[in-house]
């Protein structure tokens, strides 16, 4: 259980590494004309694979979920909004905002998986 543990936070850290990449684009992006944002869709996928709504992976070149390594963030991009008359779509202040959101997250990631190996030092040290 402790390696599901190991491997859920190393994926979705890799999720929030990818969000803070999609986040930092549309900030980049904000007076690009025609730009829409893009977002990064991993807790979904996570709920659903735990729900047992995905499909279930039997074969290596199946799609669906196998284990927790077959998860994968999907980066989508948002059409059905315009901020600005330019038809961009990027508000700054939802992006920095996310950008917070999302830092933190990364924080409490990170202190997780330092809680998780310090667990294990113990054990291995006893």
């Amino acid at each position: 259980m402790e390696m599901n543990n190991l491997a859920l936070i190393k994926k979705t850290l890799q999720a929030t590494s990818l969000r803070q990449e999609v986040i930092a684009s549309n900030i980049t992006n904000v007076n690009t004309d025609e730009y829409k944002r893009n977002q990064v869709d991993f807790e979904s996928l996570l709920h659903d694979a735990k729900r047992g709504v995905s499909l279930n992976k039997t074969q290596p070149n199946h799609f669906g979920v196998g284990n927790i390594n077959d998860l994968k963030p999907s980066v989508t991009k948002v059409t059905d909004t315009i901020v600005k008359e330019n038809g961009n779509n990027v508000d700054l202040d939802i992006e920095m905002v996310n950008l917070s959101q999302n830092a933190l997250h990364y924080q409490a990631l990170i202190s997780q998986l330092n809680s998780q190996y310090s667990r294990m030092a113990t054990v291995i040290s006893i």
